[in-house]
């Protein structure tokens, strides 16, 4: 039995901060929001890395239109270099890139976990920041990845079902790996403030099912919410960053204040 809630102990001297990217259920914009991320915090300085850390149903390479001959599969192989993966994506940040279909990364084996490690260990002092962008869920394989990080943001939409799997998450990453602060993003919301009505509904349930007979509660971190956004479709279908295609729209700004609020 292999244990995925045990967080490394953090490798000595100047390393990227890793922040973990994730979601209870697929289809929130969870790889959008890393990658629009990733090209905001490049713009404000910042050398930022994101690694597909969804290695078996990697799809980082579709939002950024990316078609790559190097992946972690090869390099978890054997077959070619951790450098030779490292590729230059649009927005100025670098990428990672997994692949797709690889029934072997469906669940963490003891091979899986060391070669995900060792990968992170050795790009995270050539990085100021790395992003995780972990598969959806809590699988073996998704709460690994997630326990490299220094810090999670989880992404939800307004729909009972995201927030129901948000709190799910939420509660097993605070019993299994001890988290005391989770930084939520609500996306596609449809009114002012909805994101601050969210996060105060869910931390209510989490004080009441979760932080109930704790000496530290888990508080839940309102990065910002990300409104719906004509101008968000356009640019998934033309497989291209908003922050490149529309920088101006409200929700290429609403990225771009969760940038800050991160770095701050």
């Amino acid at each position: 039995m292999i244990d995925a809630s045990a967080t490394p102990v953090p490798a000595k001297g100047p390393r990227a901060r890793i922040t973990a990217v994730t979601s209870g259920k697929g289809g929130v914009g969870k790889t959008f929001m890393a990658a629009n991320l990733a090209a905001a915090l490049s713009r404000r300085g910042e050398r930022v890395l994101v690694l597909d850390a969804d290695l078996g149903l990697a799809n980082l390479d579709v939002v950024l239109n990316l078609h790559p001959k190097i992946t972690l599969h090869d390099v978890f192989t054997g077959k070619r270099e951790l450098e030779d993966a490292i590729l230059p994506a649009p927005g100025g940040f670098s990428v990672l890139l997994a692949g797709s279909g690889l029934v072997e990364y469906s669940r963490l084996t003891p091979e899986v976990r060391e070669q995900l490690l060792g990968v992170i260990e050795k790009v995270a002092p050539r990085f100021d920041r790395i992003l995780l962008d972990t598969g959806a869920g809590i699988s073996d394989v998704v709460l690994y990845a997630v326990s490299l990080a220094d810090e999670v943001m989880v992404v939800a939409t307004p729909e009972p079902t995201s927030l129901t799997d948000a709190y799910a998450t939420i509660k097993v990453l605070a019993s299994q790996q001890q988290r005391r602060v989770i930084k939520l993003v609500v996306n596609q919301t449809s009114r002012m403030a909805e994101g601050r009505v969210i996060r105060a509904q869910l931390q209510q349930v989490v004080d009441r099912y979760v932080s109930n007979g704790t000496d530290t509660p888990l508080k839940l971190e309102l990065l910002g919410d990300v409104p719906m956004d004509n101008a968000v479709r356009e640019a998934v279908q033309k497989r291209q960053l908003l922050l490149e295609t529309i920088p101006g729209c409200e929700a290429a700004k609403a990225v771009g204040a969760i940038a800050d609020k991160l770095i701050a």
